[in-house]
């Protein structure tokens, strides 16, 4: 098949021409990837690897100066310790270090440590320094050390001898992955070096990890709406005749296509993207890999990762009939009733309520207004399912423990996920549901808005 955004030599460049992607295609993407405000490479969307570093480093560097101290505060912790090994890193250590950092090597530990109102946070890297830290580092004591990196828990107790916090957080947690990046055999060490009088003063940093990765800095939103427009690009050609023929493409070529193409421009997905299919007569969207043919109700799941941001988004397309021009009036109804769903979980998404208060609320005014539907709406950020508040999960519409239970701040990033689900009138009243997933931002005030847009109209593939 085509590629639908590329010259004729398969390379991105100047003047590369587009072919049938239409209006919300080619055109715009071709723009975007060859000539965006910052000159970008002719080979990839975004800027060379080192512009995107130092990109990355003034977030970096508000979140430290600027996001961490307030939080540490809020939280009540004055030292907070994060340590862990390569291949074993802690889920925080690369949303605290630079973006050139590979691992936390044979055995990394950062100390922040609040020295009070009106000063700056101290951080210490404990072996290796790098930007916005200080080394700490004992030559002498890691020779005599009995293996690679055992020395950094001497260097830490010194660091807490000669300070004295009256609170050391680690990253231990029940609850959250994020919160939990202390290995059981750091613990370990961690106790022995400490001993019972530190380790007294130790508790659990869930609140602070959490909400430290949740916080976006500001720049961010600017990257993350680019990449979000190439999700959109990609997706409107997935589902387009440059990628399907009816009668011969399977969902599974779809789903490979499109990642297929990142890959091409240089871009990362975090997940497999997917495509199901809905087909009148048929039970829901329980098809395994069909062959897509005219009258199908198409859905993907598609994600991109870059610039140390991820972006989440699902689509519908329909396969229009011999002689239609547009779906189903039913159909459309079902996009409608979905698009009311999304105005409800943003008006109700405000800070400081709840996961499950958001839940509660946007539930109850779906079934006030007449729409059956789920919803399943997650932070998005430096993950793809990101720290924050969790809106319902898929097969949960009540109340949770843990995330559901955590509340909303500004300045952060939801993936609007729900579906709703309408009989068709043209499918014999058969239910179809409509998948829709946009990433939105709260601003510093609280307003929520779409980073980009939403679908409003299916995709058709003619």
């Amino acid at each position: 098949m085509s590629d639908p955004i590329s010259c004729a030599d398969g390379k991105l460049r100047s003047g590369c021409q587009t072919r049938g992607v239409g209006a919300a295609g080619g055109a715009l993407l071709c723009l975007l990837l060859v000539a965006p405000p910052s000159a970008l490479s002719a080979q990839s969307p975004l800027p060379p690897l080192r512009e995107q570093a130092a990109i990355r480093m003034q977030w970096l560097r508000y979140r430290l100066d600027s996001v961490l101290p307030g939080l540490m505060r809020t939280h009540g912790i004055q030292m907070w310790v994060v340590c862990g090994r390569e291949y074993n890193e802690d889920p925080a250590f690369f949303s605290l270090v630079a973006p050139t950092s590979s691992s936390m090597g044979r055995r990394t530990i950062l100390v922040f440590f609040d020295r009070g109102a009106g000063q700056p946070l101290e951080r210490l890297n404990l072996g290796y320094g790098g930007p916005f830290y200080r080394a700490v580092r004992d030559t002498a004591l890691a020779r005599a050390a009995g293996s690679w990196g055992a020395d950094r828990f001497t260097l830490l107790r010194r660091v807490i001898d000669e300070r004295n916090p009256a609170s050391i957080a680690v990253d231990i947690s029940a609850d959250d992955a994020f919160a939990d990046g202390l290995s059981a055999g750091d613990f370990e060490q961690l106790q022995a070096a400490l001993g019972p009088e530190w380790m007294a003063r130790v508790r659990h940093a869930d609140g602070l990890v959490l909400d430290y990765l949740a916080v976006r800095a500001p720049g961010m939103l600017e990257w993350e709406r680019r990449l979000m427009e190439i999700a959109h690009q990609i997706i409107a050609t997935a589902f387009s005749r440059e990628v399907i023929t009816p009668g011969v493409t399977r969902a599974d070529d779809v789903a490979w296509w499109a990642r297929q193409r990142l890959n091409d421009l240089g871009l990362d997905t975090w997940f497999m993207p997917y495509v199901t299919v809905q087909r009148r007569g048929v039970n829901g969207d329980t098809l395994q890999n069909p062959v897509v043919l005219p009258g199908d109700v198409l859905h993907i799941d598609f994600g991109i990762s870059a610039m140390g941001l991820r972006t989440d988004t699902q689509h519908m397309a329909y396969v229009l009939q011999a002689g239609e021009t547009a779906p189903p009036p039913g159909l459309l109804a079902a996009m409608r009733n979905t698009n009311r769903l999304q105005d409800i979980v943003m008006a109700e998404l405000r800070p400081a309520r709840s996961g499950n208060d958001v839940l509660e609320a946007s539930l109850a005014a779906m079934r006030a207004a007449g729409i059956t539907g789920t919803v399943y709406s997650h932070p998005v950020g430096d993950h793809g399912h990101a720290a924050g508040a969790y809106i319902g999960l898929f097969d949960r519409q009540e109340r949770s423990s843990g995330r559901g239970e955590v509340r909303v701040l500004p300045d952060t990033w939801y993936s609007i996920e729900l579906q709703a689900t309408t009989p068709v009138a043209e499918w014999d009243n058969q239910p179809v549901a409509v998948y829709e997933e946009e990433d939105a931002a709260l601003d510093a005030g609280g307003a929520t808005h779409w980073i980009l847009r939403r679908q409003t109209d299916f995709h058709l593939v003619r």
